[in-house]
């Protein structure tokens, strides 16, 4: 089955045809800059944009930057914070014309990986970890998803919330060189291990890529591996979420 996946970031709003069967992409990548101020009407319609770049009536599944309850956006990371108590579900279908289902960012990035990616088969405790403008959580326990984590916004033991002091963001703004911004982030994944000791840590987002500049600065207990899908995991994982709820 194929449907659309769409990736709302902080920069850049991305999106595909997905085969839902194999995880792969059937179309083209399409990436259209986030619009500023990232209000819901503007980015509904570069979801519409997008849609009607790859020529798609048909369902959408979308990974969006906020806690999603019943489709309702319960915070706004990175995006306009209009969106909080707006049922983005509603507005983007109305915006598209199609059927669109929307789940958390990381979360959808998530399912990806543990259907297809890094996590196939795995059991225990796994934690996601996507890292871009933010840091994304998701966590799997036995390969069942508990939604809206958003542990990136936990403020760490140096009084500084997580994603601020750690995210990919975070290393451009203050020019850290990897190994520094290694670091950093070792010291959020030490708090990670201290709360929920995962059996697996799996990183996800552009930096994932970098993974081999980093690595020697990690001293957490479980093992961590880079995300099979890197930063499409966000487009695929969209299109498993809405097919998930077309049933």
């Amino acid at each position: 089955m194929n449907i659309l996946g769409v990736d709302v970031g902080g920069s850049g709003i991305k999106g595909a045809i997905v085969d839902t069967t194999s995880g792969n992409l059937v179309s083209e990548r399409i990436r259209i800059e986030t619009p500023q101020p990232a209000t819901p009407e503007a980015v509904g319609l570069t979801i519409k944009e997008l849609a009607r770049q790859h020529g798609w009536t048909g369902p959408i599944g979308i990974g969006f930057p906020a806690a999603i309850q019943h489709g309702i956006a319960r915070t706004a990371a990175n995006i306009d914070k209009a969106f909080i108590g707006t049922s983005v579900s509603e507005l983007f279908s109305t915006q598209t014309g199609c059927p669109v289902y929307v789940a958390n960012d990381a979360d959808v990035a998530g399912l990806a990986e543990m259907r297809f990616g890094a996590g196939k088969d795995h059991h225990g405790v796994v934690l996601i970890v996507t890292i871009g403008t933010g840091l994304g959580t998701a966590l799997f326990t036995n390969g069942q998803l508990l939604p809206n984590t958003e542990l990136g916004h936990i403020y760490l033991d140096n009084g500084i919330e997580a994603e601020r002091f750690a995210s990919e963001a975070a290393r451009d703004a203050d020019a850290l060189k990897w190994k520094q911004w290694g670091t950093r982030f070792n010291h959020y994944l030490c708090a990670m291990e201290a709360l929920l000791w995962p059996d697996l840590v799996i990183l996800g987002g552009g930096a994932s890529s970098k993974m081999e500049k980093f690595a020697s600065q990690i001293t957490i207990k479980a093992p961590v591996v880079p995300a099979k899908f890197l930063n499409q995991a966000g487009i695929v994982g969209a299109a498993l979420y809405a097919q998930s709820q077309l049933g």
